[in-house]
C-alpha cells in the first residue's frame, strides 16, 4: 500500500512513514494511491465479530505490512481497552428509522478517542521500532486535543504542543485538555479562531526548517492514520444493520469533514452507503457547498456546538482530490484560489458527484436546542449539541425506503452541560471516571497567534535536534 499527496508533488510513502510525516511537504494530504476493497463475503464474515476483529481486518490492508499482525491486533487491543463498558461504539435506536451510535465511551467522551487512543499505539510502536522520537503539534476545537493528550502523554518518544482557541471551547473541554499534567504535553491557548490554530499548524510543516529540525507530526485529522481508524465504525455499523444485503445512511455533524471522508472511504472500499448527510451548525459552509458547490468562507460565529466553529475545512482537500479526477495540480490551484479569494467553485460534473452522495444540512443554536429539549422530552435520553445537530438533520432528511439512518454521537452530553441544560432543563452529570475533573490542576499557556511566538515557544521547550532521538 503507497499512499499519494493530494497536491501531487510529494513522494509517495508507505504506511509508517505517513503516519510519522502527517502533511505531505507540497502541502497536500496523504491519500491511498487505490481503495483496498471489502467484498461481499468479507463483510458477510464481520457480522459476528468484535468491533476489535473489525478494526483489524479493516485496518490491516492499510497498514501494508509495515507491522506485522500480532502487533497490531495488540495495538487495537490496548486501544479499546480504554473503553468503558468495553463497547467502541454501540447502535442506539430512538425511534423514526433513527439510530444513534454512540462513539463517546473513551477516556474523553468524544469520538475522536476512536481514532487517537489507536493512533498513539501505532506511533508508540513504529517508533520503538526506529528508535526514534517526534515532536507532535496539533490543532483543536476541542475534543481532538484531549483525546490527543491522553492518548500520547508520558511517551517518552512524544513531545505533544496543543493549541486551542483561547475562550472557544466549553470548560469541560478545555479542561480535559488543561489537566493533562505530563512532562509531554504542551497546552497553548491561542489568540483567534480554530481556523487560526489550524493554519499555524500548517504553517509549522511548511516551514521545512523548522519541521526538520523537530520531526514534527500531526494527530489532526491532517494524518492519514486518523481517517484511516475512523473507516472501522462505518463498516461496523453497516455489517451489524445488515450490510451487504442492506444498504446503509449516515448523518454526521461536522466541521473539519475528516469524520464524514471516513465514511466515504468505507463507501469506495464497497460498504454499500446510500447517503450522507452533512449536519452543520451555523457555520455552514460545507452545507452551502452542497447546495451550490460554491465553498465561500465567512466569519467563524461563535456556537453551542464549538467544535464545529469552523470555516475551512482542511479533510473536505481529500474528497476534492477525487472531485477533480485525482489531478493534484488541480487541487493545489483551487485550493490557492480559495486563500486568495475566500471562494471557489466546481465543475458541474464534480458537483453532479457530490450531489450524489452528499446532502447538506444546517442548524443554529435555536433549533439545536429545540432538538435536544424534544429528544429528552420523548425518550428521557440527553445529548450534545453537537449531535443535536445531526439528529435534527436527520429527521429532516428522512429515509423513506427504510434504509436505517445512523447519526454519529460524537460526544458525551456532560462535556456541554451549560447548553444541554439550558435546552432541557437538565444537567447531566460526568461519568465517575472523570467526576473530578472540575477540580484537578489545570496548566496551559496563553500565548498570541504569530506563528513566531509559536515556533519559539517549541523551540525553547523541546530537546528535539534535527529528528534526533
Amino acid at each position: 500500500m503507497r499512499y499519494i499527496s493530494t497536491r501531487g508533488t510529494a513522494p509517495d510513502l508507505a504506511f509508517d512513514e505517513v503516519l510519522l510525516t502527517g502533511l505531505a511537504r507540497d502541502g497536500g494530504l496523504y491519500v491511498p494511491a487505490e481503495w483496498p476493497q471489502l467484498s461481499a463475503d468479507d463483510l458477510h464474515s464481520m457480522a459476528d465479530k468484535s468491533y476489535n476483529e473489525v478494526a483489524f481486518q479493516v485496518i490491516k490492508p492499510f497498514i501494508g505490512g509495515t507491522i506485522d499482525d500480532a502487533d497490531l491486533m495488540g495495538i487495537i487491543d490496548r486501544a479499546y481497552a480504554t473503553f468503558e463498558g468495553g463497547e467502541v461504539a454501540p447502535l442506539v435506536d430512538i425511534g423514526g428509522g433513527v439510530m444513534l451510535m454512540e462513539q463517546f465511551h473513551g477516556p474523553t467522551l468524544a469520538f475522536k478517542d476512536v481514532a487517537m487512543q489507536l493512533l498513539g499505539g501505532l506511533f508508540d510502536h513504529v517508533l520503538k521500532a526506529r528508535g526514534t522520537s517526534i515532536t507532535i503539534v496539533g490543532a483543536t476545537s476541542g475534543d481532538t486535543g484531549s483525546a490527543a493528550l491522553e492518548a500520547c502523554r508520558d511517551k517518552d518518544a512524544l513531545r505533544v504542543f496543543m493549541l486551542h482557541p483561547k475562550g472557544r471551547v466549553s470548560e469541560v473541554q478545555r479542561r480535559q485538555m488543561t489537566t493533562v499534567i505530563a512532562d509531554n504535553v504542551f497546552n497553548l491557548a491561542v489568540e483567534g479562531t480554530f481556523d487560526d490554530c489550524q493554519d499555524l499548524v500548517k504553517a509549522m510543516f511548511n516551514d521545512q526548517p523548522f519541521r526538520d529540525r523537530h520531526n514534527l507530526s500531526a494527530v489532526n485529522s491532517i494524518n492519514w492514520a486518523r481517517v484511516m481508524a475512523q473507516i472501522v465504525y462505518y463498516v461496523y455499523a453497516a455489517v451489524q444493520l445488515g450490510a451487504p444485503d442492506k444498504a446503509i445512511s449516515f448523518t454526521v455533524p461536522t466541521g473539519n469533514f475528516g469524520n464524514v471522508f471516513a465514511g466515504y472511504a468505507a463507501k469506495q472500499m464497497g460498504v454499500p452507503i446510500k447517503k450522507f448527510v452533512v449536519a452543520s451548525n451555523s457555520n455552514d459552509i460545507l452545507a452551502r457547498f452542497f447546495a451550490s458547490g460554491e465553498m465561500k468562507m465567512e466569519t467563524v460565529l461563535p456556537t453551542i456546538s464549538p467544535s464545529m466553529d469552523i470555516q475551512i475545512s482542511s479533510n473536505f482537500e481529500r474528497l476534492l482530490f477525487d472531485m477533480l479526477g485525482r489531478d493534484g495540480a488541480a487541487v493545489a490551484e483551487t485550493l490557492t484560489r480559495f486563500r486568495e479569494t475566500g471562494a471557489f467553485s466546481v465543475s458541474e460534473d464534480a458537483y453532479a458527484k457530490a450531489q450524489e452522495l452528499f446532502v447538506g444540512a444546517r442548524y443554529d443554536d435555536t433549533q439545536t436546542k429545540q432538538t435536544i429539549k424534544d429528544l429528552h422530552d420523548e425518550i428521557g435520553m440527553l445529548i450534545d449539541p453537537h449531535t443535536a445537530v445531526g439528529v435534527a438533520a436527520a429527521r429532516s432528511t428522512p429515509e423513506t425506503d427504510g434504509t436505517p439512518m445512523v447519526v454519529l454521537a460524537t460526544a458525551h452530553p456532560a462535556k456541554f452541560p451549560d447548553a444541554v441544560e439550558d435546552a432541557s432543563g437538565v444537567r447531566p452529570d460526568l461519568p465517575a471516571r472523570v467526576g473530578d475533573l472540575l477540580d484537578r490542576e489545570e496548566k496551559a499557556i496563553d500565548i498570541s497567534g504569530e506563528l513566531a511566538a509559536i515556533e519559539k515557544y517549541i523551540d525553547d521547550q523541546s530537546p528535539l535536534k534535527s529528528g534526533a532521538a
